[in-house]
């Protein structure tokens, strides 16, 4: 198995930016989009900090960068966040396009037809 190396860039004291996340903890897979993630819910740095296994230094380092960098940062997490939900939406339609509606299959004639004259009323309810 071919293992596949991602460049590394420091851009601040314990924060790399690595050519296939992004934004991380130094010697972690932890994205500070994450991180940004839960601080944006509410969670105080301590119990992060907990939940994701980093120490004091490491944390103190993430909300060092989130403080000097704010503007430049929420710009970049707004375009990562905006990027997931295309990227979502995608493969929910993709998937939505794979698999048979469950409605439709194993219906009696009478059935289907009872369902083609709902949808239609639906669908004229759309245009009005």
């Amino acid at each position: 198995m071919q293992q596949i190396e991602s460049a590394h860039t420091l851009v601040a004291p314990g924060i790399v930016r690595r050519s296939d996340r992004g934004l991380c903890v130094a010697g972690k897979r932890i994205t500070l989009y994450l991180i940004m993630d839960y601080l944006k819910t509410g969670w105080p740095p301590h119990l992060l900090r907990q939940q994701l296994l980093l120490s004091e230094e490491e944390i103190n380092h993430v909300m060092n960068y989130l403080d000097t960098h704010g503007a430049e940062f929420e710009a970049e997490y707004q375009e990562v966040v905006r990027k997931a939900a295309e990227r979502e939406q995608y493969w929910r339609e993709r998937e939505r396009q794979r698999q048979p509606n469950p409605r439709t299959q194993n219906l009696t004639p009478r059935e289907a037809l009872a369902l083609a004259r709902l949808e239609a009323l639906k669908n004229q309810g759309k245009r009005s």
